[in-house]
């Protein structure tokens, strides 16, 4: 386990369009299928890293009060499934079964789509304007395995009541932290 951060890209960028299976439903969907009509919250994530399991209770309470206010999240797996079979779509059909997904989890077998959305951690969130325009990068909030800190959904619950309300969005952003993708061989991003 490699601890990384998500990557401090300039904000305001068009989410990248995708076409990926949802693990659960067996369809296929784009970003604009899934979009929600004030914001999108893209994250990545996966079954066994310890950073995801660390905040998955309170990321499924968080998505479903939002889903409620126009906010749709969607979650994509893009992990190499021949190392890491835990991340396979079959067990992140029963993950997300088990734990009652309020979201779409899609899998990127191509990791074409982390690649799009730069993204290098698990979790590594995401936040899209109505526009489909990034907003915020950055963490769920600062609990970590270990530290004590309870998980909260503090920093990304502040971004999504600063939509929700009109306000601005909060200048600070700090980086989520977690396990890096895990990359086919051959196939990480330069």
């Amino acid at each position: 386990m490699s601890l990384t951060p998500t990557k401090d890209i300039p904000l305001g960028f068009q989410a990248p369009d995708f076409n990926l299976p949802d693990t659960v439903s067996g369809k296929t969907f784009t970003i604009n299928d899934l979009r929600g009509a004030k914001a999108t919250v893209v994250m990545f994530i996966c079954n066994h890293c310890p950073y995801v399991i660390h905040i998955r209770k309170k990321l499924v309470e968080v998505a479903e009060k939002y889903e409620n206010e126009g906010i749709n999240f969607i979650a994509i797996s893009s992990n190499d499934i021949t190392n890491y079979p835990d991340d396979s779509p079959e067990n992140m059909k029963q993950l997300a079964n088990a734990l009652e997904f309020p979201f779409p989890y899609l899998y990127d077998e191509t990791q074409e789509v982390a690649k799009a959305y730069d993204a290098a951690c698990t979790p590594d969130f995401s936040v899209f304007d109505e526009n489909l325009l990034c907003i915020y990068r950055g963490r769920f909030d600062e609990s970590r395995p270990g530290n004590d800190v309870p998980v909260t959904g503090k920093d990304l619950v502040e971004v999504l009541e600063a939509i929700l309300d009109g306000d601005d969005i909060p200048a600070v952003q700090h980086p989520s932290m977690g396990c890096n993708i895990k990359w086919k061989e051959g196939n990480q991003p330069a």
